[in-house]
């Protein structure tokens, strides 16, 4: 296949898939989980068998208590058995009220706690809490100012990286492109696969947005800036040996991408294959994980491929 004749086609992929993602960033809700909506989650224990729609009819009686000026506290409530043990976890969103002070929250979440308890245990005597989370507004508020921060400054500290290794690796050649071809994939994986998994949250509510989830994207910039630097050190490769030739730019890059996409696709479709089986066999704490790594190796894979080195052909203005 010729990448740089077809470098348009894989273009308006990416714009395409980068237009639907800011349209759901702006239209869809975020789903997120209790660690960035102050909310509660608890962990039991029992013994023997439990219906978890008997605990989870258990949970929404419990919640309707807890109000404050008439408005009920909790929102959502999820109730799910952990796979292979006898647990099961119940997680509580909170609904924003007006004239609501810190110190009558917590002692309205102390409430649903002991209240939830007393009910479960007239249920079934066995059942035990083994861990309870409390969240705190203000840890949300921190984990979005550092989010958005965090993604900043690793996409341009990754760039000037690529910048610095490539630099003066050719003598015409400046190591500028390398690293603006960088910013652009990342991003664009970056915001692929968040917009994506928004719209996967908005039709199956049960993936959430929470710390994992931007561990996640994290994750995705080093795998994916791992495949691109391959391809463009091929590059670098293949005009050092070339010096000597009058061959044409496109020439050159549609070659080190052809040498390097066996590599790339088998990579790819390794830790694809694997994610899968981790998704269907995992605990359901980490699916949210992995679902965000499985949109991030689609599209860190095609943007190394498809994008990064004809990127680069236009870019250095086809030298």
């Amino acid at each position: 296949m010729d990448f740089i004749k077809n470098r348009f086609k894989f273009y308006s992929v990416a714009v395409f898939t980068s237009a639907i993602a800011i349209i759901s960033l702006f239209v869809l809700p975020l789903n997120l989980w209790i660690d960035m909506t102050w909310g509660m989650q608890a962990e039991y224990t029992y013994n023997g068998n439990i219906d978890i729609k008997d605990i989870s009819k258990i949970v929404e009686e419990t919640k309707k208590d807890i109000k404050f000026n008439d408005k009920e506290l909790i929102n959502t409530i999820s109730a799910y058995k952990v796979a292979g043990e006898s647990k099961f976890i119940v997680e509580a969103w909170l609904n924003k009220i007006d004239n609501l002070d810190t110190v009558k929250l917590e002692e309205l979440k102390t409430t649903f706690k002991t209240n939830l308890w007393k009910n479960l245990i007239t249920f079934n005597s066995s059942i035990s809490l083994e861990k309870y989370q409390n969240i705190w507004e203000s840890f949300w508020a921190y984990i979005k100012q550092t989010a958005y921060v965090t993604l900043f400054l690793t996409i341009i500290f990754i760039s000037l990286y690529i910048a610095w290794t490539f630099r003066g690796s050719i003598e015409w050649f400046s190591s500028f492109p390398f690293a603006a071809v960088t910013i652009i994939t990342l991003f664009h994986d970056v915001l692929a696969a968040l917009g994506f998994y928004l719209i996967t949250s908005f039709i199956f509510p049960e993936f959430k947005v929470d710390t994992f989830f931007i561990t996640a994207m994290l994750t995705v910039l080093g795998y994916s800036v791992s495949d691109t630097i391959v391809i463009m050190d091929r590059i670098r490769t293949n005009i050092r040996n070339k010096l000597n030739k009058k061959l044409n730019f496109g020439e050159i890059v549609n070659s080190a991408i052809t040498d390097t996409l066996r590599r790339s696709l088998f990579t790819s479709l390794t830790v694809f294959v694997t994610l899968v089986a981790m998704f269907l066999f995992w605990p359901v704490s980490i699916k949210w994980f992995i679902l965000a790594m499985m949109y991030g190796t689609i599209f860190g894979t095609y943007s190394s491929i498809a994008i990064a080195a004809p990127l680069l052909y236009d870019i250095s203005w086809k030298k």
